[in-house]
């Protein structure tokens, strides 16, 4: 299940009034994204891609955190009733089916990572989990980044970045041109002039 465009939109802005900051824009242009190439895509719904996208990131209503933004977000829907958003939360952040190329702090217990990990292997990922994994990677706050110069700047800002994801990531964009027959960026829109704030 899933919230109405205009509910989703009513759960991110009342979720910045939680945790101000640059998320809730990169996660605006992460759906702005997911849309124009589910319109590309034979048997994608672009409202549900739009929908998707604009809640990925909806744990950090939490406060600052690292893998505890997925825990929160997959849990948060959850308990709202809309179990395909709860997905996405879990699953944008692992291109890679492994919590150990997680970029960022492991700020959970070592139960609630028990939890996400088995919880993700359990998943068979679909078209929208990787659609989303792939608007998470060239959405910036600011609007559409290269997809190589934001994952610089994640790896700038956290000291590395796996080259297993770094290499999974560049693979999706060209399943998705390939199934759309067309650049990315001819779709997305070309990439801004920016650091990716997120």
């Amino acid at each position: 299940m899933l919230p109405t465009r205009e509910e989703a939109h009513r759960l991110l802005e009342e979720a910045e009034l939680h945790n101000p900051g640059p998320w809730g824009d990169h996660s605006r242009v992460a759906a702005r994204c997911a849309e124009k190439i589910a319109v590309c895509c034979k048997e994608l719904d672009s409202e549900k891609a739009y929908i998707l996208g604009l809640l990925h990131d909806i744990g950090r209503r939490f406060g600052v955190r690292h893998l505890g933004h997925v825990y929160d977000g997959y849990h948060y829907m959850r308990r709202l009733g809309y179990d395909e958003a709860a997905r996405i939360c879990l699953t944008h952040s692992f291109v890679e089916k492994d919590l150990q190329v997680y970029v960022g702090k492991h700020d959970i217990s070592q139960s609630e990572e028990k939890e996400l990990s088995a919880t993700l292997y359990a998943l068979e990922y679909d078209e929208y989990d990787r659609l989303i994994q792939l608007c998470d990677s060239l959405a910036g706050a600011e609007g559409v980044m290269d997809m190589e110069a934001r994952m610089l700047d994640v790896k700038k800002r956290y000291g590395f970045y796996p080259p297993c994801k770094w290499d999974a990531t560049l693979r999706l964009r060209t399943y998705f041109e390939e199934r759309m027959g067309r650049d990315l960026y001819d779709v997305v829109g070309r990439p801004a002039d920016t650091s990716g704030g997120l």
